[in-house]
This record gives structure tokens, sequence and C-alpha cells, in this order.
């Protein structure tokens, strides 16, 4: 029986993964798999060998003040796929661990596939690191076209596939009517899938929601969590008293929450992609310390910090970042949209313009295809 080891380092990751894993199940399911993983691939039946948790880490500082129980983790983990003996190592985004990990095994175990979802973003900084990654990627699976040319250059194997995210789905059935009553606007508020995005963002978004409270009164929040974070969010809100809140982590329900969403507000990540796949308007928030946040600002070489924003080289989705980030701020750019509903339709329709090109219709299916292949 042929093996495949998953190997992620966060929850966008893990989904990612499970899109592709669950495509290989429909063309091959002769095939053993074990990961490093979360809920998403979980649900496919694929054993993790620790809690994805473990490794979720955020930010330069953090990375360093966590720096020993990283190696230890990463020296876990390569033993762990060593022993496994997978015919395909598919490692997906998080590359400060996830390539560390990879390379250490191509050096024990060269016989090993290594395949790579997510292709560093060169293109935002550090170029350099390509040519670093011929030594131990054999193929890279890529998500933007404009990827491509930076792994010809230096001759290493890849394919775009567009993103997964952005495939059509098929229609969904699920019934939202008990979390959303009285007919009311949704605002889907997405305060991230990590400990220290929540802990940093949480309290301007309850904030921003009391702010809007005082002024509209048809409306109702849902936050976008993780299971993790579910409950925590959930208490939260109902300590403050809001009555027209709530909080989800069931992805079937997500996507259908969203897609009814009247605007979003998100941190700054995949999920901008879903939100504009959705046709949904949104702003953009991010904060980070100040430490981090300078040293992204010297080492980055795009003005924007949205995908989106990037591909279009202007500012489609507001982005509210760092000092900028705050209730008032968030408030303001959502009242602007709410009072003027062509500003609305205007960023629907540029931002369609620009995924369009992110869009094969077929991502997990193609990227299943290679990982098949190499079987």
């Amino acid at each position: 029986m042929k093996k495949i080891f998953v190997l992620t380092g966060e929850p966008s990751g893990d989904k990612l993964a499970a899109k592709v894993i669950a495509q290989i199940k429909n063309i091959k399911s002769d095939i053993e798999y074990l990961s490093v993983g979360g809920e998403h691939l979980k649900v496919l039946g694929i054993k993790s060998i620790y809690d994805l948790k473990e490794v979720t880490y955020l930010g330069f500082t953090k990375v360093l003040l966590n720096i020993f129980k990283i190696k230890k983790k990463i020296n876990e983990t390569v033993e762990k796929i060593i022993e496994f003996k997978p015919d395909i190592l598919f490692s997906i985004d998080s590359p400060d661990f996830t390539l560390r990990v990879v390379e250490r095994v191509k050096k024990i175990n060269p016989n090993i596939k290594t395949i790579h979802f997510v292709a560093p973003q060169v293109w935002i900084w550090r170029e350099h690191r390509v040519k670093k990654l011929r030594s131990f990627l054999d193929h890279v699976l890529l998500l933007f076209p404009f990827e491509k040319k930076y792994f010809d250059k230096e001759n290493i194997q890849s394919t775009f596939t567009g993103h997964p995210l952005l495939e059509e789905n098929e229609k969904s059935k699920t019934d939202i009517s008990q979390i959303i009553k009285d007919k009311k606007k949704i605002i889907s508020i997405f305060p991230g899938s990590r400990q220290s995005e929540v802990d940093v963002l949480l309290p301007i978004l309850i904030n921003f929601i009391k702010m809007m409270n005082e002024k509209y009164n048809d409306i109702f929040y849902v936050f976008h969590s993780t299971s993790d974070f579910k409950k925590l969010i959930q208490d939260r809100l109902f300590k403050e008293g809001f009555k027209n809140c709530g909080s989800i982590s069931d992805e079937k329900i997500k996507s259908e929450v969203l897609k009814f969403s009247t605007f979003a507000v998100a941190k700054s990540g995949t999920i901008s992609l879903e939100i504009c796949n959705s046709k949904v308007p949104s702003v953009i928030i991010y904060k980070m310390n100040n430490i981090n946040f300078l040293i992204v600002k010297m080492l980055v070489k795009v003005k924007y910090a949205n995908i989106i924003n990037i591909a279009a080289n202007e500012e489609i989705i507001p982005e509210l970042l760092q000092a900028n980030c705050n209730s008032q701020n968030i408030f303001n750019k959502v009242n602007d949209f709410f009072k003027n509903n062509q500003l609305m339709r205007n960023q629907i329709d540029k931002s369609q313009s620009i995924i369009k090109n992110f869009k094969t219709n077929r991502s997990s299916e193609i990227a299943a295809s290679v990982l098949a292949n190499s079987l």
C-alpha cells in the first residue's frame, strides 16, 4: 500500500490539505495516510501525530520565544515521518515550519517524493529562498499564475492549480434559520484562527459592535471561528450581553452564513479570497506587536497586505492595519459602505475581475492528480 504523510502547520493549511486529500480518495482508495493536521483532515479519518495547536506560532518574536520548543517539534516530526516511510511527503503552507521539516526529511531519505502546496510568497519577500528550495522540493503547487516564473527560473517543477477555496461548490442545503432570525442583515466577522489573533482582535471587534448597535438595530453579527475558540468567543459575547451576536465553527454553516452576509470584517489572510468569492464586500484588519511589524516592514516588497489589493496594485478592499486597526476606524469604514451601496458594488465588481485569474474550478482535482501521478 502506498503512503502519504500530510504536513500542515495551521488551520488554513489543514483546510486546503483536506480538499486535496478528499479528491485523492476519489482517485485512489488504497493509500495509507498519517499527518500533522487539524479538524478538517480528522473528518477524513486521517490521524495526526499531535495536536496542530502545538506548532501554530505567530510572529517573529513568538517564534524566538519558543525556539527550543519548535526545534524539538521539528525533530519529533522528522522522526515520525522517517518512521512512517511515506512515498510522498505532502506539505502545505506554513513554510517556516513545514519546509524546515521537509528539508531535514529529504536529507535523511532522498527517495521520499516531496510536494509542497502554497508556494512561499517570494514575490512579497525573501526571493532568494527559491534557489534553496530546489535542493529538497520535487514539485511545487501554485495558487497564483504569476508565481510560476520564479520557480521556472530555478528549474523547479511547478503546477498552477488555482486556489481550492475558490472552487465552485455544490449548492448547500444547510438550514441557518435558527442562527439568523427576524430577517436581520448579517455581518460576518473573522477574528482569526490563532490564539494570539483572537486575543488581540476580539476586544476591538466587540467595541466595534457596540458602536454599530448605537446606530443600527437590524444587524446580526456572526463570528466565524474554529472549534477551539468558538466557546471562548461565545462566552465573551454572552458576558457583554449582546442579543444580536453568535459564534459558529461548522464549515458548512460558515459557508452558508457567508453567502447570506451583507458585509464582512476579516483578519487579513486566506479568508479574504473566500469572502470575495461569495461576492460579499469587506474590510481587512490586522494587528501584531510593533517589533514584528517593523521587521515585516523592512522585509516586504509590496505595498498592500491583502492578495486582492496586491494583484490589483490598488486598495480595492480597505486595509486597517496596526494603529489603524481600532474600533472607531472599523466602524467608520463599515458605516461608509452602509451609507453608500455603490461602494459595495464597486468593490465586488473589482474583486471579481481579480479573482477570476486565480480560478481553474479544478484546483483540488489538479493538485490531487499531481500527487496521484507521483505515486
